[in-house]
């Protein structure tokens, strides 16, 4: 069964940074797009970053580019966020998950997102 795991998150001043992990196990695909979302309260889940393993393009929302990149490690299975320069406003759960169907970064959209990790928070103090 694929699991996605979530690390990383907790509370950290406006301007900081903070990196997430996203261990991914049972994953054998070899064409997926694997990203991160968030859910800030009240809020819908929003697409944030994505990665896709068949030409290592990239996808970033407007409110993260510069400041938040993705990256990945396969020898350990593991996606990153580094998250930069960052605001209250970017205060949320942020969730792991991968498309294994269509695989295009670009389409960083829940929608599209067959596994799902449960998330860990980032809280912001201004």
């Amino acid at each position: 069964e694929v699991q996605l795991v979530e690390s990383g998150g907790g509370l950290v001043q406006a301007g900081g940074s903070l990196r997430l992990s996203c261990a991914a196990s049972e994953f054998t695909f070899d064409d997926y797009a694997i990203g991160w979302f968030r859910q800030a309260p009240g809020k819908e889940r929003e697409g944030v970053s994505c990665f896709s393993s068949s030409d290592g393009s990239t996808y970033y929302a407007d409110s993260v580019k510069g400041r938040f990149t993705i990256s990945s490690d396969n020898a350990k299975n593991t996606v990153y966020l580094q998250m930069n320069s960052l605001k209250p406003e970017d205060t949320a759960v942020y969730y792991c998950a991968a498309d294994v169907e269509i695989a295009i970064a670009t389409m960083c959209d829940s929608e599209f997102m067959d596994y799902w990790g449960k998330g860990t928070l980032v809280t912001v103090s201004s």
